[in-house]
């Protein structure tokens, strides 16, 4: 069932630093941002003062995306690339026998945890992120070969994040296992699961549609460097 509040997704990062993620927040005004060291990403509310915003935060990390609308930037920056993802929900639970033991993940597991990530999607994942919700895993031969987590939190939505699968380890439905486990926890927390997948990875979309989720709107990233 929609909400009201579902508006809020089509500027993902300001709500989320706004309302459960206030204290990762670094205010520039109308511009928001994560806190580098958490997550390399930025909203904004109005255009306008955002490129003073971003030369800002360019000093504090020089490569670093805004979420949402194209920004406005000035001669210091330039954009790299538009990252076009596709935003999807979820309205109802995932009905899905879990036949794999899921770990919670805690601080000890921080490094192979940003290990994972790195080595499948490089670029995204800091050293804190995992600060910034719950993260699951699975093991094989005490080796972590599967996660997915949480990342953008506001007070109705809750981020799907990290869907990670080592390259050695796909195929055998632990992804899907995973995903079911986050997302149903995140209803468990009255919350609505939402995710962002690029719009070109076809084989991850039909997982996500087959689980349930479905397409509410395109979502670019907009990646600025120094």
């Amino acid at each position: 069932m929609k909400t009201s509040e579902e508006n809020k997704l089509d500027n993902p990062v300001w709500y989320s630093l706004l309302e459960n993620h206030a204290a990762f927040a670094l205010d520039y005004g109308n511009t928001k941002f994560y806190n580098p060291d958490y997550c390399p990403f930025g909203g904004f509310i109005y255009s306008e003062n955002s490129s003073n915003a971003i030369d800002q935060y360019s000093v504090l990390s020089d490569n670093f995306f805004i979420v949402g609308e194209k920004p406005e930037i000035s001669d210091a920056v330039k954009i790299a690339k538009e990252l076009v993802c596709l935003q999807m929900i979820i309205y109802d639970k995932i009905e899905l026998s879990i036949d794999v033991e899921i770990v919670k993940l805690t601080e000890i597991h921080n490094e192979i945890l940003c290990d994972l990530v790195n080595l499948v999607q490089p670029g995204y994942f800091k050293n804190k992120t995992p600060l910034l919700g719950d993260y699951f895993g699975i093991f094989k031969d005490n080796q972590l070969v599967a996660i997915t987590g949480e990342r953008m939190k506001m007070n109705d939505f809750t981020e799907v994040s990290a869907i990670i699968t080592h390259p050695d380890h796909t195929g055998k439905g632990y992804a899907k296992q995973l995903i079911a486990h986050v997302v149903n926890a995140i209803f468990d927390q009255g919350k609505i699961p939402f995710l962002h997948v690029v719009e070109t990875n076809i084989g991850a979309i039909k997982l996500y549609e087959k689980l349930g989720f479905v397409t509410r709107r395109k979502m670019s990233l907009w990646n600025i460097i120094k």
